[in-house]
C-alpha cells in the first residue's frame, strides 16, 4: 500500500486551520456506519491528514459521509518510519487524525507508538471517543462489567492460549478478548476442559446486521459452535471466578 491508495481531495486550507495542532485519535464505527459521532466527522473533515490502518477501508467511511481529505497509511509495518515525519508536521501546526479499521485506535490496533512519541515530543493528544468493541461487548454480555480485564487478541499458540484462559477463569472480574472465528472452537474446547460449567459469552459481528450474543456454560457454547461454525469478528467474554448473586442465567 502506498500514499497513492484510494484517497479523496483534501479540504481547503481554511478548513484545516479550524482544528488544534496535534494528534487526534478518532474512534470510528465497528460495523454500523451510523455509530460515528458528529465530532469524529468534523475532525475527519478538517484534519490536515488522516493516518489510517488501511486507507482502502477508511475511504469507504469517508465516501459514505461525503468527506474529502488526504489519507496516508499507518500500520504495524510502517509506524516507526512514519513517526518522525508526522511529529515534524504536528510541530509545524498540522492536525493529524489517527483512525484504525474499526473502533478506537491504539486498542489492539496500530498507533500506540505514535501516541507515545507525540506525548514525548511535548505535542497534544486529542482523544475523540466513540465506538469500542470492548465496551459494546461488555454492555451486551449480561456479565459484571466493573471492574474488567481486557487482554486483546488471544495467543495463536494453543499452549499460551490455555495459560491465558486458565488465568481468566480464576480472575475475580470479567475478562474480555478478541478471537478469530477460525480458533473460537479450539478456544472453547480449552475452557470446557478446564471448567465446563464456567459461564462465557461470545459476541459476534457487533453492531452489524447479523449481530449475536451467545451466553452460557462453556460446554454449551462449544457444542453450539462446533455444530454451527461462526463467521465474522468475535469478542469473547469469560465470567469471573465467583459470580454475584444477581447473575441468574
Amino acid at each position: 500500500m502506498t500514499d497513492d491508495s484510494p484517497a479523496l481531495p483534501p479540504p481547503d486550507e481554511q478548513e484545516r486551520r479550524s482544528l488544534e495542532p496535534g494528534l487526534h485519535i478518532v474512534a470510528t464505527p465497528i460495523g454500523n456506519l451510523r455509530d460515528v459521532t458528529h465530532r469524529a466527522l468534523e475532525v475527519l473533515t478538517h484534519a490536515t491528514t488522516i493516518a489510517c490502518e488501511d486507507t482502502r477501508h477508511t475511504v469507504r467511511l469517508l465516501q459514505n459521509y461525503q468527506i474529502r481529505n488526504h489519507l496516508i497509511s499507518l500500520n504495524e509495518h510502517n509506524e516507526a518510519r512514519r513517526i518522525p515525519e508526522m511529529l515534524s508536521q504536528m510541530a509545524n501546526g498540522a492536525a493529524i487524525a489517527l483512525v484504525s479499521d474499526a473502533g478506537t485506535p491504539t486498542v489492539s490496533d496500530p498507533g500506540q507508538r505514535l501516541a507515545q512519541a507525540t506525548v514525548a515530543a511535548g505535542l497534544r493528544l486529542h482523544p475523540v471517543p466513540g465506538p469500542s468493541a470492548v465496551l459494546t461487548a461488555l454492555s451486551g454480555s449480561g456479565l459484571p462489567v466493573t471492574p474488567f480485564y481486557f487482554g486483546g487478541f488471544l495467543p495463536h499458540k494453543k499452549g499460551a492460549r490455555g495459560t491465558e484462559l486458565g488465568a481468566a477463569i480464576q480472575r475475580d472480574c470479567t475478562s474480555v478478548y478478541f478471537e478469530s472465528p477460525y480458533r473460537i472452537v479450539s478456544t472453547l474446547e480449552i475452557i470446557a476442559e478446564l471448567a465446563p460449567d464456567h459461564r462465557v459469552v461470545v459476541g459476534r459481528e457487533l453492531t452489524k446486521r447479523f449481530e449475536e450474543f451467545q451466553r452460557g456454560a462453556a460446554h454449551f457454547l462449544l457444542k453450539h459452535y462446533t455444530n454451527k461454525p461462526p463467521k465474522g469478528e468475535i469478542t469473547l467474554l469469560i465470567a469471573p471466578n465467583e459470580l454475584p448473586k444477581w447473575i441468574t442465567w
